[in-house]
Order: structure tokens, then C-alpha cells, then sequence
């Protein structure tokens, strides 16, 4: 049946008209500072939807911002599957003409092409291949596109509180379309020590913030870096952690009074988020009782803090789930490669779906994430019509 159904789709689909749509949602700036973010973006992938005869609905989530929710719904008793990715973007930045798409040596080039406008395109042409052929599903397909990934997942959150429901879902970051079944879960830690500040002149009667970090530091490198490195996943690796920034003191001349540490915590699936802050707590508390004079206090940093209740938890799916099969099957059929089963080099919103909607989730889409966020930021054309077969595809077999 899927060579049947693969050649209904070919008929309703062309790459020329998903090119465009990614072109539409590059158009529309939908970073930080941008009034009402994505709402634009929402509002487009909303119109598209309806002219189709596709089931939409915009959702507010926060200061004027809103997820599109797209539904085709089955004649009942299968299976539902979820499509989602995020609206936003990171800044411009160095780019030029960072919304107009323009194309090169077979690549698509501007912000937001590959992360993840591009992927969710494929996603939205999925669906309105489907719509177009008239094939008929007896579970539903849901098209999630969320708010602010980029910063706090409050998208991801809201479509979770609203008790969203759903037998696998497919987040579309880049994967250069290999099946992602993990990813680490990711923390940014901050830690403030502080001294006395005092002239270096008489600097035994100041307490070295600065030397009370360092201290800090040799404490974890003795002690915890080993045990972090114990933590293993067979695709993953080892978890990590990461000294990412120092700043203390104010001039040579004065013994510092305060320095702050600022570092990066990733962690692979069945590490429990509780035990990694005591991890850090433990040595302060260690150092505290060796040396009056440590002070020392823990936080989330305040860009890395999500709601209350959530954290960026890492991400598994049992390589028994029929959705992964289904994946390589259909990637196969359509473009002539099995896809690997690897992992997610980065953080995603599968963390949240599948930790807290308790939905099995992987990472499966167009494009390479090496150029996300970059001034180069790109997607290859040649994967853009197959990926939206395979979605497809795969989203037929698994609802029936």
C-alpha cells in the first residue's frame, strides 16, 4: 500500500510550492523583541491550514503570543500522532538579509530555514498532502508549531498543561534526517562566592572571592567530574559538565569581594535532576565546614529557568516503539537511505513532551544543525520533498 499511497501524495505535493512556504515563514521576523513574536507566523501557518480544509486553531499562550494547533481528525480506534516544532528564531545576528530566502548550490539560505521553519513546513505539507489525496486515517495527526523554544519552552509547556494527548510525537529540529531517540537534558547552573572586599594593600583582612571559586573548581575536578563521566548511555555517551564563564574582582588593587561562576550541566536519560543539584550542594556545604570564611550560594541561571515544575529533561524512547520501524521504513522507501538511530547533539522540546506529557517522542527532520543559529544557517532542497512523504507516510501507517 505504500507505493499506492506514495504516488497519491507525489501527485498532490511539488517541491516548488514547499520552497514557497518556507519562504512565507522566513519572511515574518519572529525573534525576542519582535512584537507579539510568533503570533505572525501562527496567524500564516493558521491561513494555510484553513484553506485546506484543515482543522486550525490559534492558541494564546502569553503576551500576545500563540501556538497554531492543526488537526486532521480520524474516523476512530487509531492511534494519534503528534507533529511539533517551534515558530521562534534566534536574532538575525551577523546575518544579511537574514528574511529573504535565497538559494545556492542546491541550499536554502536565511534565518530560520533549517531551525525550524523549513522542517515545519514539511510537516504542514504533510498533512496537506493527506488532506489533498483524500486518504483516510482512522487516528488523528496533530500539528503542534509552539512559542519560544529558544528561551523557556513556554509553547511545549502550555500544549502539555492543555492535556494534549498523543501515541508518539515527532519533533522536528534538524537531524539530517538519522532518527534521534535521545538527547542529554541540559542545566545552566550560577554560583556566587563571596569575600570581603578590602584594599590590596591589606589584603589578610579580605576574603578572595576569587581564590574561594577556584577552590570550588579543584573540589569539583577531585571529586565530581569522575563521577559525571560514570553516568554512560550506550548511543549518548557520558553526561558533562562545562566551566562556562568566570567573572570576579573589580581591579589588581582590590581583593575581589565577589566572583560568579557560571557553568553548564548536561545529563544522560535516568539521571535524576534532584541529585545533580545536590551533587553541586554537597561540595559547598563540604567547603563550608573546611573554611569559615567559604560562602557560597547555588541558583538556575535566570535564562536557563522554565516554569514552575519543569526542567530540560533529557530525552529516550524505547527502541522497541513501533514509530521507529515505521521511520526507517519509510525514509527507505522514499529516499533510498536507512537512516541511523542516533541522538540529538542538542536540547529540544522532546525533553518536555516526552518527560512530562509522557508521550514517546524522537527527533527526525531535514536539514543539518551545525549551521543553526549561525550567519549561514541553511537547508540542503534535496530533502525538502522527501520529508514531507515521509511524514506522510509514516503518519498513515501509524494512524491506521
Amino acid at each position: 500500500m505504500d507505493s499506492e499511497f506514495l504516488e497519491r501524495l507525489k501527485k498532490t505535493l511539488c517541491e516548488e510550492e514547499i520552497v514557497k512556504a518556507i519562504s512565507d515563514l522566513v519572511k515574518i521576523p519572529s525573534y525576542n523583541g519582535v512584537e507579539n513574536q510568533e503570533t505572525r507566523v501562527a496567524e500564516k501557518i493558521h491561513d494555510i491550514f484553513e484553506k485546506e480544509g484543515i482543522e486550525s486553531e490559534l492558541i494564546h499562550v502569553t503576551d500576545g503570543r500563540c501556538n497554531v494547533i492543526g488537526k486532521i481528525k480520524g474516523t476512530g480506534n487509531g492511534k494519534t500522532l503528534l507533529l511539533t516544532g517551534h515558530i521562534d528564531t534566534v536574532p538575525p545576528y551577523d546575518m544579511e538579509d537574514a528574511f529573504e530566502v535565497k538559494e545556492k548550490d542546491g541550499k536554502l539560505f536565511g534565518r530560520g530555514v533549517v531551525d525550524m521553519k523549513g522542517p515545519l513546513a514539511c510537516m504542514m505539507y504533510a498533512m496537506i498532502g493527506i488532506k489533498r489525496a483524500n486518504i483516510q486515517l482512522k487516528g488523528d495527526i496533530i500539528f503542534a508549531g509552539v512559542i519560544d523554544e529558544e528561551e523557556k519552552s513556554l509553547g511545549t509547556i502550555d500544549i502539555i498543561e492543555r492535556k494534549i494527548k498523543a501515541d508518539a510525537a515527532i519533533v522536528g529540529e534538524p537531524s539530517n534526517l538519522e532518527i534521534c531517540v535521545a538527547h542529554r537534558g541540559l542545566e545552566w547552573f550560577e554560583l556566587s562566592f563571596h569575600g570581603r572586599t578590602v584594599h590590596g594593600g591589606k589584603q589578610k583582612e579580605g576574603i578572595n572571592a576569587i581564590l574561594k571559586a577556584s577552590n570550588f573548581i579543584q573540589r569539583v575536578e577531585e571529586k565530581l567530574i569522575s563521577e559525571i563521566e560514570k553516568e554512560t548511555h550506550p548511543l549518548i555517551g557520558t553526561s558533562s559538565m562545562n566551566y562556562g564563564t568566570i567573572n570576579g574582582g573589580t581591579q589588581p588593587s582590590t581583593v575581589a569581594g565577589d566572583c560568579v561562576l557560571k557553568i553548564d550541566r548536561r545529563w544522560v536519560p535516568g539521571i535524576k535532576y534532584d541529585d545533580i543539584t545536590k551533587e553541586y550542594e554537597d561540595i559547598i556545604e563540604e567547603l563550608a565546614k573546611e573554611d569559615k570564611k567559604f560562602k557560597c550560594s547555588l541558583k538556575v541561571m535566570d535564562a536557563s529557568l522554565m516554569k514552575d515544575g519543569y526542567v530540560h529533561e533529557a530525552m529516550e524512547i524505547d527502541l522497541e516503539h513501533p514509530i521507529i520501524e515505521n521511520v526507517i521504513d519509510k525514509t527507505i522507501k522514499v529516499y533510498g537511505k536507512k537512516p541511523e538511530l542516533t541522538y540529538f547533539t542538542a536540547w529540544s522540546d522532546g525533553g518536555l513532551l516526552s518527560s512530562y506529557g509522557n508521550i514517546p517522542t524522537i527527533v527526525f527532520a531535514p536539514g543539518d544543525l551545525e549551521t543553526a543559529h549561525s550567519k549561514d544557517e541553511q537547508i540542503e532542497k534535496e530533502q525538502i520533498l522527501p520529508a514531507a512523504l515521509i511524514y506522510a507516510l509514516i503518519a498513515i501507517e501509524f494512524c491506521n
